[in-house]
């Protein structure tokens, strides 16, 4: 999981107040209880002593969201008087939280939001195509391509010495729709970075596109005969497809982290060789077990890799107030700060001590 998006959390000193609510809008009285759960936030960020201009920061920003359809919810979190970051979760999350402390409570929106994937699906006939992308940042894009042979479309049967000419002519016609479709597809899987293509739609011009495609796409692709650009076709079934090629790709992610962290033979296990290994910058990976009831916690300085288990190893670093934070925090901005990925797993997934460990870029006789 690419964790830049948080970066901009860690370019400021704090105090941070952050919080977490179901913002659904699926009852009547939708906003009514929106504002029930603000109030009950706001009292335990008052209770927490986050400053007056951050709350009132963060209830601008509850109270006056774009609000989405059905059941979502959000994360913000404020310093200085100033949201810094804001998301809309594609779910609410498992409880409503408010949480003031040195660095922002991150660790919930990075489950809730797990690894994107970036991907590309195109519903594909003879003479078009729809494409829908999402980078790995989660912005969507489409395009509708309209091939330029409109005709003939269809093989006829019109009999004597013309018929093979018609179906040589519609081949034709099938195939320059294709490649015009197939350079559209390129392109914005180029824009997204797209690790997996869903190609569906009419059997003949899928395969043309695949054809068309350059080598590159071509091996990333998944064909399902489900989809069609009919009028009045179930998307769902499209939708279901492309969710599970999404999924795999995921999967097929953690499986290589953790088969590199097998090969390590025990180096960079358990919290205390990660901790030491973030201070060199020498994560490559995080593998975490994401626990929500830990209460391990860490020390920090000002900078990404002043991460220790005691002050006094910040202190002979020349850091000169050590401040003690949940460990998830500490961890994630040391991973944003050193362009680390994070892979959380679940408890049978991995054998981790204390649920950590790390894949590292490099070896060297400190690595523990």
């Amino acid at each position: 999981m690419d964790l830049s998006f948080l970066q901009p959390l860690y370019s400021r000193p704090g105090p941070w107040a952050s919080v977490y609510l179901d913002a659904s809008r699926d009852t009547e009285d939708a906003v009514e209880a929106l504002e029930l759960r603000w109030r009950a936030l706001r009292q335990q960020l008052e209770q927490q002593g986050a400053d007056q201009p951050s709350i009132a920061a963060l209830g601008h920003a509850v109270l006056r969201h774009v609000p989405r359809a059905g059941e979502y919810g959000l994360a913000l979190s404020a310093t200085d008087g100033e949201v810094v970051l804001q998301n809309y979760l594609p779910a609410p999350p498992r409880r409503d939280l408010a949480a003031v402390g040195p660095l922002p409570h991150a660790m919930p929106l990075v489950a809730q939001r797990g690894e994107e994937i970036s991907w590309l699906r195109v519903l594909v006939s003879r003479t078009g195509a729809d494409i829908d992308a999402v980078s790995a940042g989660g912005l969507p894009r489409q395009a509708n391509v309209a091939g330029p042979a409109s005709h003939p479309i269809r093989k006829v049967n019109p009999g004597a010495w013309s018929q093979a000419r018609f179906q040589r002519a519609a081949e034709v016609s099938w195939q320059r729709n294709a490649g015009h479709s197939a350079a559209a597809t390129a392109a914005l899987a180029d824009q997204v970075g797209a690790e997996v293509l869903v190609v569906a739609g009419d059997p003949q011009a899928r395969e043309l596109l695949i054809s068309e495609l350059p080598r590159r796409w071509q091996s990333r692709t998944v064909q399902t005969d489900v989809g069609s650009r009919a009028v009045g076709a179930d998307p769902e079934p499209l939708t279901e497809v492309t969710i599970q090629a999404i999924a795999e790709v995921a999967a097929a992610h953690t499986d290589q982290a953790l088969d590199r962290y097998g090969a390590q033979r025990g180096r960079g296990d358990g919290l205390g060789a990660v901790v030491d290994a973030l201070q060199r910058a020498q994560v490559d990976t995080l593998l975490l077990v994401d626990d929500p009831s830990s209460t391990q916690r860490l020390w920090i300085g000002p900078e990404p890799t002043h991460i220790a288990l005691e002050p006094d190893e910040l202190t002979a670093m020349s850091v000169a107030a050590p401040r003690e934070v949940r460990a998830d925090a500490a961890l994630l901005r040391a991973l944003a700060g050193t362009d680390a990925d994070l892979v959380l797993v679940g408890p049978g997934e991995a054998d981790l001590n204390g649920g950590v460990g790390a894949v590292l870029r490099y070896l060297d006789p400190a690595t523990g």
